[in-house]
């Protein structure tokens, strides 16, 4: 089972899904690939933008212009977060610096260089948040435009700052990754901490409470409720924390513990306490969690996956 969970590491690969859903997109975030798009305005949300060459970000932008259109009211609010940025790298670091910043102490220019520099130097991270943002739109019934998620969801936001968080890891900059750490944790109630490794196409639904662990893996294409924690026992030391895989849809208030590998496309019920591994395709529910059903389900395409579908029940296949 084991060999089935673990993208980063070429001998996990057995039952891997062929490719992440998301992985279709252009790849915008390269520094060949235009960003910037010209507004032309009144400068309270009304004009016109010219494409950028990055759908995501065209797609957002027009979402914005179709509401400040539609209400007034929140012409400047979507001109400044939104209409007024050249990218959405550009615009993501300066709302999440408006949203973690310290005023006296923690300024909000000097953090939102801080996130656009950390999310410059590792363009991986920016196209996984397109990657979420598309997974917002298409998984969460609550979700109807992309704009919305990107201005409103915690969830969305907690990650965001988990990314850029985890590249300044990454290049040793421990200072700095922890600070955002904590910051995403006080403002959103998500904590992430910057070493756990977080794929694309990630659904945070409601996110209140999220706690995930320093060597943590969550794979592509993953589907996470509120409440739910990835940590560890409290015992071990070194590689601690559970290693998701693709495709997988874990319940509200579930806790997977320890070094444990949860299988592509498996599924952990709401409440249930996840001690040892789980096979791919499997449904694993109960304190401690066993596995329900008669037989395992049938591999799926990626777009199958319950970390796509969202669908939490079960039948005679162990889904």
């Amino acid at each position: 089972m084991a060999a089935c969970v673990d993208k980063w590491n070429p001998a996990y690969s057995s039952c891997r899904l062929s490719d992440s859903i998301y992985r279709f997109m252009p790849d915008c975030a390269m520094e060949d690939c235009p960003l910037s798009a010209s507004v032309t305005g009144d400068g309270n949300g009304n004009g016109c933008r010219e494409s950028s060459g990055d759908d995501v970000w065209d797609e957002m932008c027009a979402e914005a212009q179709a509401d400040a259109e539609q209400e007034p009211l929140l012409g400047m609010f979507y001109a400044d977060l939104v209409l007024s940025r050249p990218s959405l790298e550009a615009a993501l670091a300066a709302h999440l610096a408006a949203k973690l910043c310290v005023p006296g102490a923690l300024p909000q220019d000097a953090l939102r260089d801080l996130l656009a520099g950390a999310l410059e130097a590792h363009p991986e991270a920016t196209r996984d948040t397109r990657a979420d943002l598309l997974a917002a739109r298409d998984r969460d019934p609550a979700c109807a435009k992309m704009v919305h998620c990107f201005l409103y969801y915690k969830g969305f936001l907690a990650l965001q700052a988990h990314r850029a968080a985890h590249a300044l890891w990454s290049e040793g900059r421990a200072a700095p990754a922890l600070l955002l750490q904590s910051r995403a944790s006080e403002v959103f109630g998500v904590d992430i901490h910057p070493g756990a490794r977080v794929g694309g196409g990630i659904l945070l639904d409601h996110a209140t409470g999220v706690v995930i662990g320093e060597t943590a893996v969550v794979g592509d294409d993953v589907s996470i409720l509120h409440g739910v924690t990835l940590g560890g026992t409290g015992k071990a030391s070194g590689d601690r924390h559970p290693k998701v895989g693709h495709g997988v849809l874990i319940g509200a208030g579930a806790s997977v513990l320890g070094n444990v590998r949860i299988g592509d496309g498996a599924k952990i019920g709401a409440g249930a306490v996840v001690l040892r591994d789980v096979p791919c395709g499997t449904t694993a529910v109960g304190n401690p969690a066993k596995a329900i059903g008669k037989k395992p389900a049938p591999q799926r395409r990626p777009e199958d996956q319950p970390g796509v579908t969202m669908e939490q029940r079960w039948s005679d296949y162990v889904i």
